[in-house]
């Protein structure tokens, strides 16, 4: 009987089943901090908490779908890559559609239900982000899920700062601006997860015409 351990279909398997594994812990902690900093994002009414509450949600769509295509082939992970292209774009849309109206009818928000709830997300997504950082390379799927989870790092550091800087200024206008800077990362990283879509499809089709 041939060692699994030689058998590249089973090196696959295995490869596919520490995806899963990864994949179904970091949906269900996104999916958590959703409910949370959605909740407290309404209480304290800080567009910051509130941008990066949609970022969780996001992630946890865009992770739930990963989970889908992981067994799949390279067609459907660009796919799935395109998908959570779209929808880092339309979150960041949202956010600038929230920044704004903060702008029209400013508010001050709750600096310290911002920065308790910024802690734990930070705590949360650093987690994930350890969790995937060994993911990041494998292919296309697993590696624009590893960007979104960075993305999340930056965006819980911005909401940290705007706490901060509330507080010490007593103005909302920290908030409004680290929920555009966050709408500008969404953005931008769902250019790069589009590139990057392109040039597998290209990659694809050179493949199946040779």
């Amino acid at each position: 009987m041939n060692d699994c351990c030689n058998d590249k279909s089973c090196a696959v398997e295995l490869l596919r089943e520490r995806q899963i594994g990864t994949l179904r812990i970091v949906l269900l902690i996104n999916a958590a901090m959703f409910v949370v900093e959605l909740s407290a994002g309404l209480l304290a009414d800080s567009i910051a908490l509130l941008a990066d509450s949609l970022d969780m949600l996001g992630d946890a769509l865009v992770y739930g779908f990963s989970l889908y295509v992981v067994a799949l082939g390279p067609v459907w992970k660009a796919r799935a890559a395109l998908m959570k292209a779209v929808v880092m774009a339309a979150f960041g849309l949202s956010v600038l559609a929230q920044a704004v109206y903060k702008m029209i009818f400013p508010e001050l928000p709750g600096y310290f239900t911002m920065g308790g709830i910024g802690v734990l997300a930070l705590a949360a997504n650093t987690y994930c982000f350890l969790l995937l950082w060994r993911h990041r390379g494998e292919d296309i799927n697993m590696d624009s899920v590893w960007l979104c989870s960075r993305n999340d790092l930056f965006a819980n550091t911005g909401v940290l700062f705007a706490a901060w800087a509330v507080w010490y200024a007593a103005t909302p206008w920290p908030d409004i601006l680290v929920g555009l800077l966050i709408c500008g990362l969404f953005l931008h990283s769902a250019w790069q997860v589009i590139r990057q879509v392109y040039a597998a499809r290209l990659e694809i089709v050179q493949h199946g015409s040779e």
